[in-house]
């Protein structure tokens, strides 16, 4: 069976987006989905959040900058089914070097290509800079599917319109023809206010076939695991978030023909 990629992208930061993309991932391994997350962030969270510590020289900057390959970057999580491809500081300078190169916004596809063709993953996720800049738009046009991680408020609802734009960009300029929406998580809402409750519906007013009906809750626990370097499961079996994320990756299975063989 062929290899997806989903990229979870937003321009704005601190929506739960690595924090999706780790949980979601962990959530897909643990049901015997052989899954690759790539942390494309200089700042390296998701790295951390699955208990693997930077190293310089383990990040996608060189294979990106024409040094060694992708395969060789994948490293093994404590999690059975989950590998990593890990972040580090240095990965920011491709930001300015790789705009310097031709076809540079396609650098990532390219060099991801043998990695899917490998047939080791069922699954890669692909976690972005909290910028629409040049490795958030490499990860637009190395994906099948982009997942947008959406906070419960207002001001996110500006910023959906603006990675929508960048979505038809991708696919207008040829870079990507057959990137797709592949749906919105709706995260850090808030049981006690109205207003959680009215973004949700305005989302679903626009986009109702590609909302998630998973909510991903505001709760301590999950701003809290990654700072042990433990997943919601391992942190916090028991809680909301564990089971809104292990809900979200039922979702993602049925809606994507996902499975473990």
């Amino acid at each position: 069976m062929s290899t997806l990629v989903f990229t979870i992208a937003n321009q704005k930061g601190g929506v739960g987006k690595t924090t999706t993309a780790v949980n979601l991932a962990a959530a897909l391994a643990d049901k015997k989905i052989p899954t690759l997350l790539i942390d494309l962030d200089p700042q390296a969270n998701a790295t951390s959040a699955v208990g693997v510590e930077k190293q310089a020289g383990r990040s996608l900057y060189g294979p990106l900058s024409g040094e060694g390959t992708a395969m060789e970057m994948v490293t093994p999580t404590a999690y059975p089914n989950l590998s990593l491809i890990p972040s580090e500081e240095d990965l920011a300078a491709a930001e300015i070097e790789l705009a310097q190169t031709q076809n540079y916004l396609a650098r990532l596809r390219d060099i991801i290509a043998p990695v899917k063709a490998s047939g080791k993953f069922r699954v890669i996720i692909i976690d972005c800079p909290p910028a629409m800049g040049v490795l958030s738009m490499n990860s637009l046009a190395a994906a099948d599917f982009l997942l947008i991680a959406l906070q419960c408020e207002y001001m996110a609802l500006e910023g959906l319109g603006q990675i929508l734009r960048n979505l038809d960009r991708i696919k207008t300029a040829g870079l990507n023809n057959k990137l797709e929406l592949g749906g919105v998580v709706m995260t850090m809402f808030d049981t006690r206010t109205n207003l959680s409750r009215q973004v949700v519906e305005e989302v679903k007013t626009h986009l109702a076939d590609k909302i998630f009906k998973t909510v991903i809750p505001r709760t301590v626990r999950l701003s809290e695991a990654p700072s042990f370097g433990k997943t919601i499961f391992d942190y916090d079996p028991l809680s909301p978030g564990a089971t809104a994320y292990k809900n979200l990756s039922k979702e993602l299975i049925t809606r994507f023909g996902l499975n473990g063989k």
